[in-house]
């Protein structure tokens, strides 16, 4: 039978049964659970906005957004959004869905931290967002009921988590300082390590080879 979170059902299927097991063995608690209200606070703010959204899709770009930062699927040459983006395509291609629908997940996962754009996209696309600005920045909470909240904590708890997912980011990326240059991810490097610089954007204008 599906499971049912704050009125979210997680569809009971093999392909939603591996990708859980696949997150749930790569990730710590802290990825796992955050990963899981991504996909519960989205779909409840999808359901608001009247949109219509794949479960199995939104399920797997929600449990695969981070999984960048696990030492199982990260490199270190490329944006950890794209490490978790890669593993999402390869899966759900693998899994029968379209090239499409694939592509769609993982425009979600490689643009999660790129505000605004996502929204302008498929629904399966935005609904990663959605989640993600839910359960990190706390964006709208006020669109999220108190028995909805409470619900989707006790399923999923996120105990000391602000602190938490800020050193699984920084964890995860200290290793590849550069592809942090042009996101947000920068703020967290600069705010967990004091030696860390920034790459200034009018800088390189300025003093790259151009002669004028």
């Amino acid at each position: 039978m599906p499971e049912m979170i704050a009125g979210i059902t997680i569809p009971g299927t093999a392909l939603v049964r591996d990708a859980t097991s696949l997150v749930r063995d790569a990730a710590d608690d802290t990825i796992f659970h955050h990963s899981r209200r991504v996909f519960l606070w989205g779909m409840l703010k999808a359901r608001a906005r009247g949109m219509e959204v794949d479960p199995e899709l939104a399920y797997v770009g929600g449990l695969f957004h981070d999984l960048g930062l696990t030492r199982a699927f990260r490199t270190t040459d490329r944006r950890f959004e794209l490490d978790g983006a890669e593993a999402a395509y390869g899966f759900l291609r693998d899994h029968g869905r379209s090239e499409k629908e694939a592509r769609d997940v993982w425009l979600a996962i490689a643009l999660h931290t790129t505000p605004e754009v996502p929204m302008h996209l498929a629904p399966e696309t935005a609904v990663v967002t959605l989640g993600v600005e839910t359960d990190v920045l706390g964006f709208d909470l006020d669109q999220i009921t108190d028995q909805q909240r409470a619900a989707v904590i006790a399923a999923h708890p996120r105990p000391d988590f602000k602190n938490r997912i800020i050193q699984a980011f920084y964890d995860g990326m200290a290793d590849r300082p550069d592809t942090t240059f042009g996101t947000m991810n920068d703020d967290v490097l600069a705010h967990v390590d004091p030696s860390f610089r920034r790459e200034n954007f009018v800088e390189i204008i300025r003093s790259n080879a151009w002669p004028e």
